[in-house]
Parts: C-alpha cells; structure tokens; sequence
C-alpha cells in the first residue's frame, strides 16, 4: 500500500508543480497589468485635475473643485477617491509628467514614497535604485531615511552627482562600494552601550539581510571568521563578502575604536592573501574596508602607499543621522584632507 501510495505521489507532483508554476505566472501577469491600469489611471486622474487648476497646484478654485470631485468619485464608486487620494494623484503627475517615465515595475505605494521627495535629481535616485535594485516599499523607506542619496553625493563632483540622478549608483571601482558613514541602525544598539566587536559582528550576522542591504548592489555573503593560515599561524578577517557586479572579494574588519596602523597593516595582509591565494585570474583586486566607530585619515594616509586602491576607512553609525550631520562629517572631513595636505 505504501509503495502504492508513493508511486502516486510521483506521479501526481510533477502534474501539481507544472499547474503550480501556471497559477503562479498567471496572478503574476494578472498583478502586473491590474498594476499598470492603476498607474495609468491614477497619473490621468492627476492630470485632468491639474489641467482643472490650469497648471497652478495653489490654486484655491481649483482645492475647491477637489472636494466636490472626491465626494462625487466617493459617492459613485467607494473608497480610494478621498480628496487626500485624488491630491497624492496630482502630486503624482507633477512629479512624473510624462507618462513614460512611470515604471509599471513600481507599486502604487512605491510611488507614494517616491512623490515625497521634494528636489528632482534626489527623486530619479531613488526611483532608479529602486528599479535596479528590486527594493520593497520598506526597502525604499529605510534607504531613504538613511540618507543614502545624501551620503553617496556629498563626497562627489558635481558631474559624479548629476550621474547618481541618471543612472543610480555606478560600481566602476572598489572605492565605489564604500559609503561613508554606513548607518547600522537595524542592530538596534544604543550609542552609550559597552559592547565588543565580537558583539558588533554578531549581531551584523543576525541582521545579515539589513548588512546586505546597506553594503549595497551585488553582495554576497563568503563567511565570518573565515582563517588564513600562513606557516601554521591563523587569522580571521570578520567578515568576507564577493561583490558579483566588481567581480572581487570584499574584506570588513571591525573596529569599535579608532582605527591604528596594526590594523591597517593588518588588512593589506588579508587584501594580499587574498589577491595572491584566492582570487582567480579572471577577477579584480580585493578590496578591504576597515569599518570603525572613529576614523583615523592621518594614520590611514601615512601607512598606505599614495596610489592606494584597494583598502578604505569608513565609519558606522549606530542611529539615522541627519542630513546636518552628515554635511558637518562631510566638511570635517575635508578640513582634514586639507590638513593633511599642507604637512
């Protein structure tokens, strides 16, 4: 009876998985097209009421025609049309006014983040990253409150910004996989709390997904602790990741205290190892970041060569900073490159 009953199973779940696979691409295909009717129909909606107002969003004939328009929709065809709604629509189509911008790959709720963002470049950012990347709306969420358009522009040109608002973010090398500060705030540790680094790495390893998502595009985890051995003598880099689009090993060590030369010096062994034992002919340079509590740029200027291009300095933060913040660590910062040229 048993092995009556299995040869039925294998029968039946070859047929279930095929229909499965069916059911499944066909609500896909469902989903996209209800998807793409809404987009189009919420971007007309917006722009018939901004033709209502003549093209003057302030207009105050125009608020008043919003609130009879929304209880008339509301009466005719239930929610969705409040006037709070009917105001994210025109601010939808102020935001994208021509129609083939607005991607059918965005949710309706994407766009409600989206529309938030006041400044042009800092909008087509996000919305690129966010096609590219694939992010969820809380993705979207988090990566904005984290700043992530402001800390990837402040340190650029302005022809490496106007590149962000046109093409997202572009990994041409190691120095473009680091962000300075990476904001942890998904560890959930508060500033004042005494922890170890061993702490710091295992609670990164318990919010591996969050770490992934603030490394950025094409990471993949290799391991924790992963040992070298060099004459019977061990080491442990605390964290080893491959980035698929650089094709390269990316080293972290974590630091909760100011960075020192030993582990500058300690890093370039690891990025060597690697470079020399490791990587295939095929791949690029490994690049190490030593991600610290406090920076150390005259220490990390000093003990790396001129030409370096493979190991980097960066800080954590432990909570979401503002974008003050991070124009003051910008400003200190560049105050300290200038010192440090002129000695």
């Amino acid at each position: 009876m048993a092995n009556e009953l299995n040869l039925f199973d294998e029968n039946v779940n070859p047929i279930f998985e095929e229909i499965k696979d069916l059911i499944n691409s066909s609500r896909n295909r469902v989903y996209s097209t209800v998807n793409t009717e809404m987009l189009n129909l919420y971007w007309s909606i917006g722009k018939i009421i901004m033709e209502i107002q003549q093209g003057d969003e302030r207009a105050t004939y125009g608020d008043a025609v919003l609130e009879k328009l929304s209880e008339k929709l509301t009466n005719e065809f239930g929610k969705g049309f409040s006037e709070r709604n009917l105001e994210r629509m025109r601010k939808f189509y102020i935001c994208f006014p021509i129609s083939t911008t607005v991607s059918s790959k965005l949710s309706w709720s994407h766009y409600l983040e989206l529309i938030k963002i006041e400044e042009e470049p800092k909008r087509k950012f996000y919305l690129k990253e966010t096609i590219n990347s694939r992010w969820s709306v809380r993705e979207l969420q988090r990566q904005k409150n984290s700043l992530l358009y402001e800390r990837l522009a402040l340190s650029k040109d302005k022809e490496k910004v106007l590149e962000l608002a046109e093409k997202g973010q572009v990994l041409k090398t190691g120095k473009d996989l680091v962000k300075d500060p990476f904001v942890l705030e998904f560890l959930d540790i508060k500033e004042n709390t005494k922890y170890l680094e061993s702490d710091l790495e295992k609670n990164i390893l318990e919010h591996l997904k969050e770490f992934l998502l603030e490394l950025g595009k094409g990471f993949m985890f290799v391991g924790s602790q992963v040992r070298i051995t060099m004459e019977e003598e061990h080491f442990y880099p605390d964290l080893v990741f491959y980035n698929r689009l650089l094709k390269c090993f990316v080293i972290i060590d974590l630091k909760i205290g100011k960075i020192t030369h030993q582990d500058i010096g300690q890093m370039q062994m690891y990025v060597n190892y690697y470079d020399r034992d490791i990587k295939s002919s095929e791949e690029n340079k490994t690049v190490g970041i030593l991600l610290s509590a406090e920076k150390n740029e005259t220490v990390v200027k000093y003990t790396l060569p001129e030409n370096n291009d493979s190991i980097f300095s960066s800080e954590y933060k432990l909570h979401l900073p503002t974008e003050q913040e991070l124009i003051e660590a910008v400003e200190e910062e560049k105050k300290n490159l200038e010192l440090n040229e002129n000695n």
